[in-house]
């Protein structure tokens, strides 16, 4: 047994699986206690190996659990289960330990188990060594195999698994594999993920081979392989591509307080700088808007609106209403509603089309909004007006300037 081919050859396997090489010996160790079984063990009977890198040794021992009678089952129940057509189970079911049929092989009884270790315990397991054969048979020998693969590929799922568990909320990249109906999938490499229809963005088209990015909300084990969810119309997919382009924001300087997103169309994002010399909405925009250029055009052209973030609901709320401007902000604490007063000109710009400005700036803030023109004729309610009435609402307005 040449041992540095040994070595090189499971260091190879863990680095291509990206499992543990601790994990590739564990899952050896149950393929030779396995081929052992196979050829020289008997029914019932727990066996261990352990192998031993340095030395290329390997020993093989019989494992016992320790029982009393409450643990086992009667003679009656014993004869009972045998004539049944559907015998219990040894397992839990309900929560609670079934007992089990006694099994020399197994089990040991606790008054026997004294004699050999003197604080032996209900459930604990003794170790007996076992006499170590170098020959096996050829059925032994694949039965081996079959646990090896088995057991690596068990592995390398909990490894992707445990992978991309911990990316869960973090961007990543993958290149669409294939399309089903409105489902799509990509391959981020190790795995697969699927970007569900209700998680993209209703205009976008994707092709086969593209390469793009997404915000991975879950991980899920599956028989065969993980599978990642994705979404490109989550409101913290925009905040995390900022995170990418923005290092003020990896560095804490500058902190993104809120976010209100419709996707493909529109998103307003409040921040706020902790370093008095740095500019937070300058510091998203980028120098001649190359950063907040790059977000926009990683979401296919969406609108967004970058505010300075405030604890002044008054002073937050004018700027989220941006682009309009505000004249004044009147906030009732009781019914959390803010009526704004903007200038007649300012009107459609502060309700937006449809309603989308003034709806935005009401998820941002958390506030219901009303806005009413000088004269104080009421203009909008974020409660009560629909998309559609907002943009009646909005026309009206225009031809009552006119």
């Amino acid at each position: 047994m040449d041992l540095k081919i040994i070595k090189a050859t499971l260091e190879e396997l863990a680095e291509e699986k990206g499992i543990s090489k601790d994990k590739v010996i564990e899952t050896i160790e149950m393929a030779l206690a396995a081929a052992y079984k196979r050829d020289y063990g008997k029914r019932g009977q727990i066996v261990r190996a352990v192998f031993d890198l340095d030395s290329g040794g390997i020993s093989f021992s019989q494992v016992k659990i320790v029982v009393d009678e409450s643990m086992l089952k009667s003679e009656e129940e014993v004869a009972a289960e045998e004539t049944s057509l559907r015998p219990e189970r040894e397992d839990e079911i309900g929560g609670e330990q079934k007992r089990v049929r006694f099994n020399p092989e197994r089990h040991i009884m606790v008054d026997e188990a004294h004699k050999i270790k003197k604080d032996a315990e209900l459930g604990e397991e003794l170790v007996f060594p076992l006499e170590t054969h170098a020959d096996y048979g050829r059925i032994a020998a694949q039965t081996a195999k079959q646990v090896i693969i088995q057991r690596i590929r068990e592995a390398e799922r909990e490894a992707i698994y445990e992978e991309f568990k911990e990316k869960q909320g973090e961007v990543v990249s993958g290149i669409v594999q294939r399309i089903e109906g409105r489902n799509v999938y990509l391959d981020l490499g190790r795995t697969t993920a699927l970007l569900p229809a209700e998680e993209q963005v209703q205009h976008e088209r994707y092709r086969t081979g593209e390469r793009i990015k997404g915000l991975l909300l879950m991980s899920e084990r599956q028989a065969r392989v993980p599978l990642m969810y994705l979404s490109r119309s989550h409101p913290r997919f925009v905040s995390k591509l900022f995170e990418i382009e923005v290092p003020e924001i990896s560095q804490g300087i500058v902190e993104i307080k809120g976010l209100a997103r419709e996707a493909g169309s529109r998103s307003k994002i409040a921040v706020i700088s902790h370093d008095q010399s740095i500019d937070p909405v300058g510091s998203l925009v980028g120098q001649k808007g190359v950063r907040v250029g790059t977000v926009i055009a990683e979401l296919g052209g969406e609108k967004i609106d970058i505010i300075e973030w405030s604890d002044d609901p008054t002073k937050f709320i004018a700027n989220a209403l941006s682009p309009a401007k505000v004249l004044d902000v009147t906030t009732d604490e009781e019914t959390h509603t803010a009526t704004v007063m903007v200038e007649d000109t300012q009107l459609s710009l502060a309700i937006g089309r449809n309603g989308q400005n003034v709806r935005l700036a009401a998820k941002l803030t958390s506030w219901k909004i009303d806005i009413a023109t000088r004269e104080g004729r009421e203009a909008h309610d974020t409660d009560t007006a629909s998309p559609d009435e907002s943009e009646k609402t909005e026309e009206t307005s225009t031809k009552e300037e006119s």
